[in-house]
């Protein structure tokens, strides 16, 4: 094992990119609902200025406060017509990570509703102990609050917590809040940024993980 994972018992990710394969859906999502607004949202920008959180988005559309709450609405009603999967390699690696005893939790930007969802649809409730969402935190990625409040949930250590996503807000995030950061690369545009944001550890897939999480004890 990895000496700089030896300590960690428990591994928290982020949802959208890192586990549930979102990207492009939630892309078309995007498109439909600013299109609904009446804003104007290229390609361009989204490569720009994605963000897991997307209210800096709409701050940087000049998207009304006001607005916000409709945005919402709209992106969830447009991302639900079309089913979800995992990412690949996704299920084998969570599966074979609880084998190994770690605790596993989910800690994201999505809305708690479909959140749930989605999960049990890929009948995973009983994989996580924890599920922190939108709704759970007053201050967004990558203030700490949401691995904050996950870790006290688990009565988990950050020393113990290791959390894996796919943007640099997740990596900041982390080191926020001294955790163990992992990345791993997704389809979605801040991706491309994540080297920036030096975590310590970065794969190449999801699958990888299990070559630096070999089992408690180990």
């Amino acid at each position: 094992m990895n000496s700089i994972t030896r300590s960690i018992d428990t591994v928290l990710f982020d949802w959208d990119g890192t586990l549930f394969d979102s990207a492009s859906t939630g892309l078309a999502a995007f498109q439909n609902t600013f299109r609904e607004l009446g804003v104007n949202f290229t390609l361009e920008f989204y490569e720009a200025y994605y963000s897991p959180n997307w209210y800096t988005m709409y701050e940087a559309l000049n998207l009304p406060r006001d607005r916000w709450k409709i945005a919402d609405d709209l992106w969830l009603q447009h991302y639900g017509e079309q089913p979800g999967r995992l990412v690949e390699g996704g299920r084998e690696t969570i599966l074979e990570l609880r084998r190994r005893g770690y605790r596993l939790g989910i800690v994201t930007s999505g809305s708690r509703p479909r959140v749930t969802r989605e999960i049990q649809a890929l009948r995973l409730e009983s994989i996580f102990e924890v599920l922190v969402t939108n709704e759970n935190t007053v201050n967004k990625k990558p203030h700490p609050e949401g691995l904050e409040r996950a870790m006290h949930l688990l009565n988990a250590t950050s020393q113990s917590c290791s959390y894996v996503g796919d943007a640099p807000e997740d990596i900041q995030m982390g080191r926020n809040a001294q955790v163990l950061t992992v990345a791993v690369p997704s389809a979605y545009p801040s991706s491309s940024r994540l080297a920036a944001a030096n975590p310590d550890i970065s794969l190449n897939s999801i699958s990888d993980l299990l070559l630096h999480l070999e089992g408690l004890g180990s």
